[in-house]
């Protein structure tokens, strides 16, 4: 990304997002991805990347889902600071927990990664830890509904 396209996207993301406790569980799920994918690129046995690349993939999909939900949580409840609004804690607290998720299925991939001799069980761990991101970004949503048909 050039100069100008990451100050535009900054730009964006400020009127998105806010500056506060939005973009910030936005901003750790892209950094938790964006680790994951240096791993991904660390890793030289075939069958172990092709396992891995189709787990980034669908957490890649979720990072757009991330993003509806942070955008939405910050219309209802602008923030700018780190205050949890009452009303959408459980949101915050699912997107954290998402974030922290993605960050140990991204530490699962580099061990994988750094693993000597085959892998017996394949990327079976980074699968499980991936599900739980999947898992609590869906929470995240379901309580965002919640808190829409609540008031």
């Amino acid at each position: 990304m050039g100069f100008f396209s990451a100050a535009r996207q900054g730009r964006k993301d400020d009127a998105e997002l806010g500056k506060g406790l939005w973009r910030r569980a936005h901003d750790r799920f892209t950094r938790g991805l964006d680790r994951y994918h240096q791993v991904l690129a660390g890793v030289e046995d075939d069958a172990l990347y092709d396992e891995l690349l189709e787990i980034a993939d669908e957490l890649t999909a979720l990072s757009g889902r991330v993003r509806k939900i942070c955008v939405e949580a910050q219309r209802r409840s602008p923030s700018e600071g780190l205050d949890i609004p009452g009303n959408l804690a459980g949101v915050h607290r699912a997107l954290s927990t998402a974030g922290n998720s993605l960050a140990t299925t991204a530490e699962a991939a580099a061990m994988l990664r750094l693993a000597v001799g085959p892998v017996p069980a394949g990327a079976v761990s980074v699968r499980r830890r991936a599900e739980s991101v999947l898992e609590q970004v869906n929470d995240a949503e379901r309580r965002l509904a919640e808190a829409a048909a609540a008031g």
